[in-house]
């Protein structure tokens, strides 16, 4: 396939080089419209989540195209829905460079990009501005400079400017490069934000007349005793689904890599088991209350099915789609 022969050019660069040249080829190639080299068309597996219908369960995670720079060339290769974002109140630049590390061997990436983006106000004109009808959920956070004792303001800001815009809405309160942020999946913090979000999109569904459906992002490194409280508020508070994983700060599987020291997140094949694992244990305690989108190490329609069989009713592809491509989205959106 052709990304067979562009990603060892893309490889040859940093890795943060290489995602913007991938976005814009990506851009460039929807602009030939039905003559796209990079264009996927099949038929997928229909099926409806959150009320919404997926015209196949295969996502575009969050973090590859923060910005919705890139929604038509992404529509293009035949996704199910993309995830744009996170996306904060105001732009910010994010940690310093470098801040992406590609551990080949170990087919895994370390990120510590920290919310980078132009902001929500940037996102939303590209958002207007899509021919596509792919279903878009927005992915939110909170700006570096709020404290997490004011988070629920900036998350408010968020909602209400994406809110008329969105097909759902995913709070991430579990990215580990914003210092402080994972706190507001803890019992102290993750009632008064869900609470506050609850009673802000009830206003924005009167206002609008639409209900849009809110997920939450949650980390793959809760400890178990944390799940049962967690997914309690979640449905307390009448999130619509749960987002698992997050990328994780553990470097089990790729201790011999010269990156293993890097800090940030690290997503990709070593992430595999243990967010199959955190599916597996939310399943267990909804039993069917809330549906969950799994995200972690998908490189094969065999991963995307131990992520339904643990669970899930939606995946999303982020690391896999680096190394694989978007043959990937054909592969997992033709077998589930």
């Amino acid at each position: 396939m052709l990304y067979e022969l562009i990603r060892p050019v893309l490889f040859q660069f940093d890795p943060e080089t290489a995602h913007h040249l991938g976005l814009a080829a990506l851009r460039l190639s929807a602009k030939l419209g039905p003559f796209n080299p990079m264009r996927q068309t099949f038929v997928g597996h229909p099926r409806t989540v959150m009320g919404l219908e997926f015209p196949n369960p295969v996502g575009l995670a969050a973090g590859m195209d923060k910005n919705g720079d890139c929604i038509e060339g992404m529509a293009a290769l035949g996704f199910g829905f993309l995830e744009l974002g996170t996306v904060t109140p105001v732009p910010q630049p994010g940690n310093p460079k470098p801040r992406m590390f590609r551990l080949i061997d170990q087919q895994a990436v370390i990120n510590r990009l920290g919310f980078n983006n132009k902001g929500v106000d940037y996102l939303i004109e590209q958002v207007k501005a899509r021919r596509s009808r792919i279903l878009l959920g927005i992915n939110i956070g909170k700006n570096l400079t709020t404290a997490v004792e004011n988070a629920l303001g900036d998350y408010r800001i968020a909602l209400r400017k994406v809110y008329p815009h969105a097909d759902y809405i995913a709070v991430n309160i579990s990215s580990p490069n914003t210092p402080g942020l994972r706190k507001l999946q803890t019992a102290e913090y993750l009632g008064e934000l869900l609470g506050g979000l609850e009673l802000e999109r009830e206003k924005l569904a009167q206002e609008h007349g639409r209900r849009v459906p809110m997920a939450v992002k949650i980390a793959p490194d809760l400890e178990a005793e944390k799940i049962a409280p967690l997914v309690d508020k979640l449905v307390k508070h009448r999130v619509d689904a749960v987002i698992a994983t997050n990328t994780t700060l553990s470097r089990a599987g790729v201790e011999t890599s010269p990156y293993a020291s890097e800090a940030g997140g690290l997503s990709g094949k070593p992430l595999f088991s243990r967010s199959t694992e955190i599916v597996a244990r939310l399943s267990g305690i909804l039993q069917g209350e809330l549906p969950i989108i799994a995200c972690g190490g998908i490189f094969s329609a065999d991963d995307a099915h131990a992520k339904l069989e643990a669970g899930a009713s939606l995946v999303q592809i982020y690391t896999g789609f680096i190394y694989r491509g978007p043959g990937l989205v054909r592969e997992i959106a033709a077998a589930v």
